[in-house]
């Protein structure tokens, strides 16, 4: 007969299980900071290569770049990222979420441009938008048919090389074995709180211990792995239709949301042509309508010449004043004139017409500054992300769920985080000042709202020299335009392209906002033109992006957002 062990001591017991317990969090999080910060970051003449990717989480770049390393595009790595950075930077995109892709195809020396922007539900209140801000047990009245999934798998089926099944199961992974939060979600987390609903999916994940989850703790979304499974087994039907599509639909209506299975069975993306600008011997793909940041892009680009904003001088308070005031010009074009181009005629013809942007040049002078009426642009969040593989083909895709976590609503045990994004549309009272009754960005079944996003690519003979674009809301733009014209006029180095000061163009308030820490000659300049000067921090805007230097892909990652950047 076998011994009989004799039983531990209770407390014996206990104080074991709880060492084990403080083993494991400890393990968690050296880690999660390893995860973190122990991956090599491009820096300032830091690493090239064949292949490049930069994007606003470690752990989306890496496994980015990893794709391509097996065998991948840039459009498999594309993808892998952004389904991995819905996982670790919930608060900024996902599932529940939408955007825009533009690739550059090498082989066929063309671009190429896809919308799965989220759309609005028929069942929409038009008149619920004049009320805003809504109470939080009507949040999903601001919740749009997702786009997500449905345009990462379009944009794969067309271009991509991998299986679909692998490019969706690094994020899968990841969900379910766990990974660390980064100092943006944990920043992100502990600004909202005590600001969320009550939404169980999120307090269970991220504020378990009632607290916000603090940078190196590790994080897991088991439901959300399985939903991620499920589509990489059996692609966006396991999303748009059954068991996932179903909570969807339920938790909208719990939260007086409108959307319908139907609708989402029947939600399609939207192959769109970009927008290009000829400039100085480039050719600049920007993102169309419904999105206004091309339109600020192309029209700063056409009322300058490189030559004068390289006598002006990068920094200088003049250059700066000039492009903000052509940036005004562009955000009062956008509250006139733009919306879903399905529902609203938008004439960018006219509206880039080289006569008229000289005539607007013509108005603008050193020495004063325009006004413009005051509206609200509250967009914000968003994740973007640039892919480059070795054959030459980049990747510009921004996607994003709107403001942090969405609609704060998750779709019952799916993990989807459902987003505000109808949110962008325009109330009445808002186009008032400028004598306008209706918005053509108003909300109105199935339309698009009008979005920031800048996803850009930049040509030269034939081959890509710079991909990049932003996260940030109504930032995005001015943020993409600035760092453009950065690379472009002043040939600055990627990194610093990213990490220099900015400005930002408000819509209330100040006529310009610098970055906290400007110089107090930089004010005074600014003033002497008729700014109205304030600053503000930029930790909620980023821009990655990839560039060709000497053959070679140079990725840089925006520090203010704790990006990071990769290259083999």
């Amino acid at each position: 007969m076998e011994p009989v062990p004799s039983a531990p001591s209770p407390h014996r017991s206990a104080a074991a299980a709880f060492l084990r317990r403080i083993a494991w969090v400890a393990l968690a999080v050296v880690w999660g900071w390893w995860l973190v910060f122990g991956i090599p970051r491009v820096q300032a003449g830091s690493p090239r290569g064949r292949m490049a990717v930069a994007s606003e989480s470690a752990l989306a770049t890496r496994e980015a770049l990893d794709q391509m390393t097996r065998g991948g595009n840039a459009i498999d790595a594309a993808v892998t990222a952004a389904l991995v950075g819905g996982v670790t930077s919930p608060t900024s995109s996902g599932l529940g979420g939408g955007g825009f892709a533009l690739v550059w195809l090498a082989a066929d020396r063309r671009p190429y441009l896809i919308d799965f922007r989220e759309t609005a539900p028929r069942g929409i209140a038009p008149a619920a938008f004049e009320r805003r801000p809504l109470p939080d047990e009507q949040r999903a009245q601001l919740t749009g048919v997702p786009g997500e999934v449905r345009g990462l798998w379009e944009l794969h089926k067309k271009l991509g090389k991998l299986p679909w099944k692998d490019v969706v199961s690094p994020a899968a992974r990841i969900a379910r074995q766990g990974y660390a939060v980064g100092p943006h979600l944990a920043s992100m987390l502990s600004q909202v709180r005590g600001k969320l609903p009550l939404d169980p999916g999120l307090r269970q994940i991220f504020y378990s211990s009632g607290h916000p989850a603090a940078i190196g703790t590790l994080v897991r979304n088991a439901d959300l792995a399985k939903t991620l499974d499920r589509i990489a087994a059996e692609g966006p039907s396991a999303f748009y239709e059954g068991e996932v599509a179903d909570r969807i639909v339920s938790a909208c209506a719990a939260a007086g949301g409108a959307i319908t299975a139907d609708e989402l069975k029947r939600y399609r993306s939207v192959e769109r042509k970009p927008l290009r600008v000829r400039w100085e011997g480039y050719d600049i793909y920007t993102m169309p309508p419904p999105s206004a940041g091309g339109l600020m892009l192309a029209e700063t680009l056409g009322m300058f010449s490189k030559a004068e904003l390289e006598r002006l001088g990068l920094q200088s308070g003049a250059y700066q004043h000039l492009v903000a005031e052509a940036m005004r010009g562009a955000i009062a074009d956008r509250m006139r004139y733009l919306g879903d181009p399905d529902h609203q005629t938008v004439d960018l013809g006219r509206l880039l017409d080289a006569r008229r942007l000289a005539r607007r040049r013509a108005s603008i002078a050193l020495d004063r500054t325009h006004t413009m009426p005051r509206f609200g642009l509250e967009e914000s969040g968003t994740h973007h992300l640039v892919a480059a593989d070795g054959g030459g083909n980049f990747v510009s895709l921004t996607t994003t769920v709107n403001h942090v976590f969405g609609a704060k609503l998750t779709a019952g045990d799916t993990g989807v985080v459902l987003n505000d994004e109808l949110d962008d549309f325009t109330a009445s009272a808002e186009v008032a000042p400028f004598g306008m009754s209706v918005s053509p960005n108003r909300p109105r079944p199935g339309a698009r709202p009008v979005s920031s996003m800048t996803p850009t690519i930049v040509v030269q003979q034939g081959r890509a020299v710079l991909a990049l674009g932003g996260s940030g809301g109504t930032a995005i733009a001015t943020n993409v335009t600035q760092v453009t014209l950065s690379r472009l006029v002043f040939a600055t180095d990627p990194q610093d392209a990213v990490a220099v000061p900015r400005f930002y163009v408000p819509t209330r308030q100040a006529t310009i906002w610098l970055e906290r820490g400007a110089e107090r000659t930089l004010v005074d300049d600014l003033e002497s033109r008729g700014e109205i000067v304030g600053t503000t921090p930029f930790t909620k805007s980023a821009v990655q992006l990839v560039a060709l230097q000497q053959g070679f892909k140079v990725p840089a990652a925006d520090p203010r957002k704790h990006g990071v950047a990769l290259a083999r």
